[in-house]
C-alpha cells in the first residue's frame, strides 16, 4: 500500500458526510480497499472483524464509504477504546451490575412491604437505575467481543453520564447508592 493511497482514503473518510461522492468511485474501488479498511481501523470506526463483511463490491462502495464518513462524525470526538483501561474489567462490571438489579429487586419488594417508606424507596430506585446505567456502559465498554464502533458509544454515553472529571480520572461511583445504607452497630 502507497502513502497516495493513505491520502486519498482519509480524505474521502474525513469528507463531510452529506458530501456527494466522485461518479467515479466505483472504479477507485480495487485500488483503495486496502486503504480505506486501514484508515477505518486505525480512526477505531471500523471493527477488525467488519473486514469480512464490508468494501466487498465495487458497486457497493459509494455507500460503504458513505458509512464511513458517518462513523468518522459520529465518533471524531469519542474516546478511544483505550480509555476502557482505566475503569474496571469487564467481569467486575458484570457482577456489580447484577447487584445493582438484585438491590433494585429488594428496593421494589420493599415498597410494597413497606408503604410508608415508599417514596424514600422510590428515590432509592431511581437512584439505584442511574448507577445501573454508568456500570451498564463500564459492561459494554470493557465487552472485547462488542464492535469497536459499540464500545466506542459506551464510552460516549458513559462519559455523558459522569461527567469529564470522573472519567477521565476513573473514579467512578458505586455500584449500588450505598449512602442509603444504616449501619447497625
Amino acid at each position: 500500500m502507497f502513502t497516495y493511497e493513505l491520502v486519498i482514503a482519509a480524505a474521502l473518510v474525513t469528507a463531510p458526510a452529506d458530501a456527494a461522492s466522485p461518479k467515479e468511485l466505483p472504479s477507485w474501488f480495487m485500488p483503495l480497499r486496502a486503504a480505506l479498511v486501514r484508515v477505518g481501523i486505525d480512526a477505531q470506526i471500523l471493527d477488525r472483524r467488519e473486514e469480512e463483511i464490508f468494501l466487498l463490491k465495487a458497486q457497493d462502495f459509494p455507500a460503504d464509504v458513505h458509512m464511513l464518513r458517518r462513523r468518522y462524525v459520529e465518533f471524531l470526538h469519542a474516546p478511544l477504546i483505550e480509555e476502557c483501561g482505566r475503569f474496571p474489567n469487564r467481569e467486575t462490571a458484570l457482577d456489580f451490575v447484577h447487584f445493582n438489579r438484585a438491590y433494585r429487586t429488594d428496593l421494589l419488594a420493599r415498597m410494597t412491604l413497606d408503604p410508608v417508606h415508599a417514596e424514600e424507596l422510590r428515590g432509592a430506585v431511581e437512584e439505584t437505575d442511574r448507577l445501573f446505567q454508568i456500570w451498564d456502559q463500564v459492561r459494554e465498554a470493557r465487552c472485547g467481543f462488542y464492535f469497536v464502533t459499540v464500545r466506542r458509544q459506551a464510552l460516549m454515553l458513559l462519559r455523558q453520564l459522569v461527567g469529564n472529571e470522573a472519567f477521565y480520572t476513573g473514579q467512578l461511583p458505586p455500584h449500588v447508592p450505598v449512602w442509603r445504607f444504616v449501619t447497625v452497630r
